[in-house]
């Protein structure tokens, strides 16, 4: 009987301490972020490589790590990048933000997200703060901004 409370509590201990893991490397959406820097502002017309799935308007905005980040090439843990995507409408002569269509998220911590970078990436489906669009860990988010490793996997950049 003790040595089947014995495996009992290891398992719930593990299941308990796997869950706790799985938790802490997901990406949590960025509440509040509209109110931080803006970065940057572009818009994705039709022809662009990007087009598909990236049409839209883009909008970047960093917490004030990511900011340092910027003006220093290192980005420390706690830097947090959002690229907010919206549609658009054209209409007299005029560009409107139309529906959004995700928030992207990009969380710098070296130690939980080694494999890709040392950021956690996350996509957030149009107005939801919890309908996740990664899938992989990341991954493929990743092997797109390996291109920017010099620049610390980071493609926006800061304008004075």
């Amino acid at each position: 009987m003790k040595k089947c409370l014995l495996i009992l509590a290891l398992t719930v201990f593990s299941f308990l301490t796997s869950q706790a893991f799985a938790d802490k490397s997901k990406v949590d959406y960025p509440e509040g972020y509209r109110n931080w820097a803006h970065v940057k502002s572009m818009l994705i017309e039709p022809g662009h490589p990007l087009e598909n799935p990236f049409q839209g308007i883009h909008h970047v905005y960093g917490n004030d790590k990511a900011l340092n980040g910027f003006k220093t090439g290192d980005f420390s843990d706690g830097s947090v990048l959002v690229f907010d995507l919206l549609g658009y409408i054209q209409k007299n002569h005029a560009i409107q933000e139309g529906e959004r269509k995700l928030v992207g998220v990009m969380v710098k911590n070296k130690n939980t997200y080694k494999s890709t970078g040392g950021w956690g990436f996350e996509g957030f489906s149009g107005n939801s703060k919890s309908k996740r669009l990664v899938g992989d860990g990341g991954k493929s988010c990743y092997l797109c901004h390996t291109s920017q490793e010099k620049n610390d996997y980071v493609f926006s950049k800061v304008r004075n």
